[in-house]
């Protein structure tokens, strides 16, 4: 099959295929420069794509946005849902989540960065269209989180707390923890964003939780980059 730019360029692929070339261009266009310095003509140049395709496909730069963290997070959950099916108890899923939201080691693929977040929230400060897609990515987030409260407080690991509640105070807080990782605060590395989210869940939840996954993650890390 041929897709066809606005321009009357004729691109190899699948619509699919080219549409999800170019959200993973965006995400490490992004990334690496910061959405502000990102031009649509990066975006095509980094997917091999002609920037009228881009525009075909995407209409503005915001879009290109929005739609490329919908990309990055059905992708992440996929992952995640592929984790939790092999981990035995709730505890464990509950750890898989935050040492995926808060340790590169952990981070699936596409791997994302902090920075594209922090432009992802300061868009949606001022944008209507982003904002709305921030909201459905929290709520699906906490949902998340709550499910896995409650799966756990049924099968007697979880002590009965309001599993909403929860959902809003872990999301917030790893949300507020990678913000200091993504602004490269010497007291908050990736290692204390995740055991100090862990502490928390598991004070909240009331599981015995002790540090070493994390550590065990910055260490291979270490030894791989040594």
């Amino acid at each position: 099959m041929t897709t066809r730019a606005a321009d009357g360029t004729e691109v190899p692929g699948t619509a699919d295929q080219r549409r999800e070339q170019m959200l993973g261009a965006a995400l490490e266009v992004i990334s690496a420069r910061g959405y502000a310095d990102t031009r649509i003509a990066d975006v095509a140049e980094r997917a091999g794509v002609s920037p009228a395709l881009v525009i075909y496909y995407f209409k503005t730069k915001d879009q290109l946005l929005t739609e490329a963290i919908r990309h990055y997070e059905d992708a992440w959950y996929a992952v995640g849902q592929q984790r939790m099916a092999r981990l035995a108890s709730a505890a464990d899923r509950i750890e898989e989540y935050v040492a995926m939201s808060c340790l590169t080691e952990a981070d699936p693929e596409p791997a994302s960065s902090w920075e594209l977040w922090l432009d992802f929230w300061a868009q949606a400060a001022r944008n209507p269209e982003v904002a709305s897609v921030r909201q459905k990515s929290d709520e699906r987030w906490r949902d998340i989180i709550a499910a896995l409260v409650r799966e756990g407080q049924a099968a007697g690991e979880f002590r009965e707390i309001d599993t909403e509640d929860f959902a809003i105070c872990l999301s917030t807080l790893m949300d507020g923890l990678t913000i200091q990782i993504a602004l490269d605060d010497p007291v908050v590395d990736q290692l204390r964003a995740f055991e100090l989210s862990m502490r928390f869940a598991a004070d909240q939840l009331g599981f015995d939780w002790k540090p070493g996954r994390g550590r065990d993650a910055v260490n291979r890390k270490a030894s791989d980059e040594g």
